[in-house]
């Protein structure tokens, strides 16, 4: 797990859900995810990121966005806007963190 995803989480979840939501990253939305092919923490953060935005940080949304990467993450990309920019969720980040 990237710090700027630890930074999101914190922006997006209290200090009573983070470590739940960190755990769920790391558990659903690792490098288990399937058909996709980074090992690298700053790999997943794409769709991690994705993952943050649509939770609009609420468990239940975090919950269905966890859900449907793991169905296909491709899906999650582009409901947060990230399918078609590479960078997208690095510059959506910068936005809710501050750089």
């Amino acid at each position: 797990m990237t710090a700027r995803t630890v930074r999101l989480v914190d922006q997006y979840f209290g200090a009573d859900e983070r470590d739940l939501v960190v755990s769920e990253l790391v558990d659903r939305c690792g490098n288990n995810l399937p058909g996709y092919e980074s090992s690298d923490p700053t790999g997943l953060e794409r769709v991690r990121f994705a993952v943050l935005k649509l939770s609009e940080g609420d468990l239940d949304k975090f919950d269905s966005a966890l859900k449907m990467a793991n169905t296909d993450w491709r899906d999650v990309l582009m409901c947060a806007d990230f399918a078609y920019d590479v960078h997208a969720h690095e510059a959506w980040a910068d936005t809710q963190t501050g750089g």
